[in-house]
């Protein structure tokens, strides 16, 4: 019924990060909301500094002072149907026909 995948590396969330000075708390970077097949790096770091800043969470401070540790043992889960209904969004918007 479900995938488990990596969490993969974005070469822009390091970018960003040192770009903003590595700044810890994120406001309205990824719409979290959005396209769920996308952005997955920046979305989890993202939801992560959003519980630090809300509660001061000290293992959320952790975790993002350590995330290049931390980043690998998080997995995304991936219905099989929503990511075939996403393909066949994604086949539609390309005007290709489904196999």
């Amino acid at each position: 019924m479900v995938d488990l995948e990596p969490v993969t590396e974005e070469d822009d969330l390091l970018e960003k990060l040192h770009h903003h000075g590595g700044d810890i708390e994120w406001h309205g970077r990824v719409d979290i909301t959005g396209d769920m097949s996308r952005h997955d790096n920046e979305r989890l770091h993202q939801m992560i500094s959003n519980h630090l800043h809300y509660t001061g969470s000290s293992r959320a401070r952790l975790i993002l002072e350590n995330w290049e540790d931390y980043r690998p043992k998080f997995v995304k889960i991936m219905p099989l149907e929503y990511r075939r209904a996403l393909q066949e969004m994604e086949r539609e918007r390309m005007g290709v026909a489904a196999e």
